[in-house]
């Protein structure tokens, strides 16, 4: 019965797929696969309302599928939802902690919606990001960077935790200069410039 289904999405013909993914859903609820199918198959169609939709169903009944949780998030972020994004991650960060993937992408998502209170938290997200990584996360690092720029701006160095968060900027400052003088050294006087922009804006 799948494999006749997947046969009808192959060839185009949607809504004989839909009816044949119903019917089989039917006889057994529980099945992953067809699930994912319709998932995948309103993408296809560019359904992307529907593919949301789905995946939303899915999650209801597979709260623990870490995959169908990243790719809601990604799909939210797509359309610029970035609130229903951060919940998305916040479910694979309390379920898989040790991933630095999702603490880098819900910084990300946190410093993109703006404001004091994201900003502090992203800036908390990045800084686990270069712990779970050995320091070798350049985008957290970059991440830092300009959530203390950002957070000074808005605080105008009134904040005693931002003044502290000042000397992690610096400390991820140089540790991007010194990974960029081993592995791109001639993108190094772009990266000064950008870091030296950072530092006056704060």
């Amino acid at each position: 019965g799948r494999l006749e289904a997947l046969l009808l999405e192959a060839k185009g013909s949607w809504e004989l797929a839909e009816k044949a993914y119903s019917s089989l859903l039917e006889d057994n609820p529980l099945d992953q696969t067809i699930h994912k199918r319709r998932v995948a198959m309103a993408k296809a169609q560019g359904n992307i309302p529907g593919a949301i939709e789905w995946l939303n169903k899915y999650l209801e009944i597979f709260m623990a599928d870490h995959d169908a949780w990243r790719e809601l998030g990604e799909i939210y972020v797509s359309l610029q939802m970035y609130k229903q994004a951060a919940f998305c991650y916040e479910e694979l960060i309390l379920s898989q902690p040790t991933v630095p993937l999702y603490h880098l992408a819900y910084a990300d998502v946190l410093y993109t919606l703006g404001g004091l209170e994201n900003l502090q938290t992203a800036k908390k997200y990045y800084t686990s990001t270069i712990d779970l990584t050995g320091g070798k996360n350049t985008r957290a690092l970059f991440g830092v960077c300009l959530c203390t720029s950002a957070i000074a701006q808005i605080t105008k160095g009134k904040s005693k935790e931002e003044k502290e968060g000042a000397q992690v900027q610096s400390l991820a400052a140089k540790v991007l200069e010194k990974d960029y003088k081993q592995r791109a050294p001639d993108k190094l006087p772009q990266l000064t410039t950008a870091l030296k922009s950072l530092t006056l804006s704060s």
